[in-house]
């Protein structure tokens, strides 16, 4: 039962880094599950003040992904609909074999968005839409990063208790 848990939480922190990416999975959070399921083995004792520090930073950034890309458009004069085309462009350059359709998509989406909400001022649109990216990459990066500690976190638990496992 302990392998099973080890190779699931595994999984979800490797998921994690994929939904740092994607809209649909939140990927600190994905990768918080990854470490919790690693504390259940028997393995490796519980511990609640780490668990809770990292549920607490993965919370903190999931609340701040709502804003960042918002808070990017806003910055650059965009309104919803450039947000919104961001996401939409997420998901469609995702579905793209074009390299690096996730940015192209993202920024596009964004363009098309702005420009569905104000299609006489291209200027501002693109700058809006420039916005919504940065944004859509600050939230991104920030998420990738803390997926990348947690794991980190989980082959440095698992690392200090391999010998329990085998």
């Amino acid at each position: 039962m302990d392998i099973f848990l080890l190779l699931l939480g595994f999984v979800l922190v490797v998921l994690g880094i994929i939904g740092s990416f994607l809209p649909i999975l939140p990927g600190p959070l994905t990768s918080w599950f990854g470490l919790l399921v690693l504390h259940f083995t028997t393995v490796i004792p519980m511990n609640w003040i780490f668990l809770s520090i990292t549920l607490a930073i993965a919370i903190l950034i999931w609340i701040l992904d709502y804003f960042i890309p918002a808070m990017g458009t806003k910055r650059f004069g965009g309104s919803k609909y450039g947000v919104y085309g961001t996401t939409i462009g997420l998901i469609v350059g995702l579905l793209s074999p074009i390299p690096f359709g996730i940015l192209i998509g993202a920024f596009f989406g964004a363009l098309i968005g702005e420009l569905l909400y104000d299609s006489k001022d291209t200027n501002r649109a693109i700058k809006a839409s420039f916005g919504a990216f940065l944004g859509f990459l600050t939230s991104a990066t920030i998420k990738f990063s803390v997926s990348v500690v947690y794991v980190v976190l989980f082959i440095i638990k698992f690392w200090e208790a391999k010998e329990g496992f085998f």
